[in-house]
């Protein structure tokens, strides 16, 4: 096995699963802290923005063939998650607790992102020099792999398992704080 392919195994098995389980904790200690009656619905769907920022990019690496356009979505998509991110935070500090298992998790939720998109661009190192040179001819158009990542198995197998950590009980926090802001009116 050549080292690209080692970060990339690192990637699929284990940078993007620990981003869900982090992710998993973080909406824990959101429903400890009653983020429906403290910092409210406004928090949640930053949240939920946030995966979305993060989700998009990895549906798109695993899917496309990774070239200058991806790059620059997966560049952006990692600083509007971080401009959401500090946002998210300056936010929920004093309107609820943020326990320690909460900081940890954050540490993850940030940090992981940046890790994957460091390895992503270590993998394409040439589509790197690419973009920065601005050697952008025929780089600008998704182009599906032939092959995926993980074989055929891996995107059904991850998918399912961010829809069961993440996107469902991300999707019944919003609607707790939806409940509850309405209840409000």
């Amino acid at each position: 096995m050549d080292t690209a392919q080692i970060l990339i195994n690192l990637l699929l098995f284990v940078f993007l699963p620990l981003w869900g389980i982090a992710g998993f904790i973080d909406w824990c200690c959101h429903r400890a802290t009653d983020i429906e009656h403290t910092s409210g619905l406004k928090e949640s769907l930053m949240h939920s923005v946030m995966g979305i920022q993060v989700g998009i990019p990895i549906l798109m690496c695993l899917l496309y063939r990774v070239n200058v356009l991806v790059l620059l979505i997966c560049f952006a998509a990692w600083l509007l998650h971080e401009v959401v991110a500090h946002w998210d935070v300056s936010y929920a500090t004093g309107k609820r607790h943020i326990s320690i298992w909460e900081m940890h998790a954050h540490s993850y939720l940030a940090t992981l992102p940046l890790y994957m998109l460091a390895l992503i661009a270590v993998v394409n190192w040439p589509v790197v020099v690419d973009l920065v040179t601005l050697n952008w001819q025929g780089q600008m158009q998704l182009t599906p792999m032939e092959y995926p990542h993980g074989g055929s198995w891996f995107l059904p197998a991850y998918l399912t398992f961010m829809a069961v950590l993440c996107v469902f009980p991300y999707l019944e926090e919003n609607i707790r704080c939806l409940r509850s802001s309405l209840k409000g009116l």
